[in-house]
């Protein structure tokens, strides 16, 4: 079995808990996730201990430790710079709120592998020896790539609702297959999902939809009657018709799992959800042209960003990436008119803090349904042609500079600082003075300003 990860310092600190337990006295591996990485040889994130030893053992082997959790036996162990989760070998029982045990009592390694998940979490193994532990058939499971659960499967999701979407994740997340009695058993209990907390569905969420698995998670989620229940806006998508003509890959269900497809490694993390939310609000404005039988969606990308907002802010997102993902939303549409823009209206675009995640999401959306990437090319060349940030670009006027000139605060002050902020972002007056000037022509012709809406 590999035995290095991507943390090789949590590993070395691991190593030297289970070394120090086991000179102690007590029975100690290395426990769940990072067995199953290290068989497929994947690096581990992190390593996990489970343990013979009572907390207070735990404690008295090491000089600095954090009680986490000391009533279920869980205590962090500093060690090297590094904090190693180490718990006591425990058994579980009478589950009434689909998550917390009503029973906990301490046991062997075997009881406390029977109560885990899935079987390809149950591995025991112990560094010192590298001999590896399966008491759940775990090691079968992960060469067929398989993922079922420890013993009855109704059984383990009613004990933890949450299981639910962590079986459909680690399915996509490592390309394994969902047993079929355990695909069952999550299509039957789907429901049950809507007890979890909203911010313990997110978490699940961001995991399973990350490149490059988030295609395959999104189906999964559909598969499994899950979708319906924690984003029922998106499982409106399947079945939602587009016109071929702009739409040959299908419905809003294939446009948006398409595009989730391309998304590369390294991708920034709110572009998925920008992905999935873009067309949000198809199934709510579609409709058809009796006479040309078109589809139209009429003011889907402003519903689609209200949408948006209300199924992040119902996750518990941050205020911030809410932000970015619903510019994102509302703005997709414009792209298709960038080269007949108005320049002040194309700097205007160009210099959103937003941008780059709106050209790939434009990118992508191109790439997902008529392929054509000639607006992305152009806004490109433009993007690098303006070579600047707004921090780097200030406006050249200010309210201060017109209330010096005799302006009075009022609406007439705003318009004009307006048309100023336009003619700068369209290369028209390039410094203050030109600037002041402009103003000064304006207010002596007494004309109106004209809109800059086009």
């Amino acid at each position: 079995m590999p035995a290095t990860g991507a943390n090789p310092d949590a590993r070395q600190a691991a190593l030297e808990v289970v070394r120090a337990l086991q000179a102690a006295g007590h029975c100690a591996y290395w426990v769940g996730g990072c067995v199953r990485d290290m068989l497929l040889g994947r690096p581990p994130v992190d390593y996990d201990v489970a343990t013979s030893a009572r907390p207070e053992q735990v404690e008295a082997c090491f000089r600095r430790t954090i009680p986490v959790g000391r009533q279920f036996g869980v205590v962090l162990v500093r060690l090297g710079g590094q904090e190693t989760q180490v718990a006591t070998f425990r058994a579980e029982a009478d589950y009434a709120d689909g998550r917390h045990p009503a029973q906990v009592r301490f046991a062997d390694a075997r009881a406390d592998a029977v109560r885990r998940d899935f079987t390809i979490n149950g591995l025991f193994f112990d560094p010192v020896t590298e001999a590896c532990h399966d008491w759940v058939g775990g090691r079968p499971d992960i060469a067929a790539r398989r993922i079922r659960t420890i013993g009855n499967p109704v059984d383990r999701f009613e004990e933890d609702h949450l299981r639910l979407l962590r079986g459909v994740r680690f399915a996509a997340e490592l390309d394994f297959a969902l047993e079929p009695g355990t695909m069952t058993a999550i299509q039957r209990l789907a429901p049950s999902i809507r007890r979890i907390s909203a911010e313990r569905i997110r978490d699940e969420l961001l995991k399973l939809l990350r490149p490059p698995h988030a295609q395959r998670g999104l189906i999964l989620l559909r598969d499994s009657g899950l979708l319906s229940h924690v984003m029922p806006e998106v499982a409106a998508f399947s079945g939602c018709e587009q016109s071929p003509d702009f739409h040959p890959e299908g419905d809003v269900f294939e446009h948006v799992s398409g595009m989730l497809g391309r998304l590369e490694n390294g991708a920034p993390p709110l572009l998925a959800w920008a992905v999935l939310l873009h067309d949000v609000a198809k199934p709510v404005t579609a409709s058809r042209d009796l006479e040309t039988g078109r589809i139209r969606f009429f003011g889907h990308e402003r519903i689609g960003a209200e949408m948006a907002e209300t199924l992040l802010r119902r996750l518990r997102f941050p205020n911030r990436a809410i932000e970015q993902i619903v510019t994102a939303v509302r703005y997709h549409m414009q792209f298709k008119d960038a080269p007949h823009m108005r320049r002040a209206t194309l700097s205007r675009m160009l210099l959103r803090p937003t941008f780059a995640l709106e050209l790939e999401l434009h990118r992508l959306d191109c790439l997902g349904s008529h392929g054509r990437l000639d607006v992305h090319e152009f806004l490109e060349g433009e993007h690098a042609r303006l070579g600047q940030r707004p921090a780097s670009r200030p406006p050249l006027l200010r309210g201060r500079d017109l209330l010096a000139m005799g302006l009075k605060p009022g609406p007439e002050l705003g318009r004009l600082l307006a048309e100023v902020r336009d003619l700068q972002l369209g290369d028209e007056l390039e410094t203050r003075d030109q600037a002041l000037e402009w103003v000064k022509r304006r207010r002596k012709e007494g004309r109106p300003p004209p809109s800059a809406s086009a």
